[in-house]
């Protein structure tokens, strides 16, 4: 199998690498109880989940 020959300077490297990001993650306001919360998930403060108490 071919291998590269010479070696790829770290300006190639980081052109490649330009789209690796971090990424903030979305967050929400509980309607309950107003903390913030990840959106589609149960609130880790009150357990409500689509007005619902899901977690006791």
């Amino acid at each position: 199998m071919p291998n590269p020959t010479r070696r790829h300077s770290k300006s190639r490297r980081d052109k490649r690498r330009t789209h690796y990001k971090g990424v903030i993650p979305a967050v929400s306001n509980c309607p309950q109880c107003g903390a913030i919360k990840m959106p589609h998930r149960a609130c880790p403060e009150c357990g409500y989940y689509n007005g619902r108490k899901v977690v006791s």
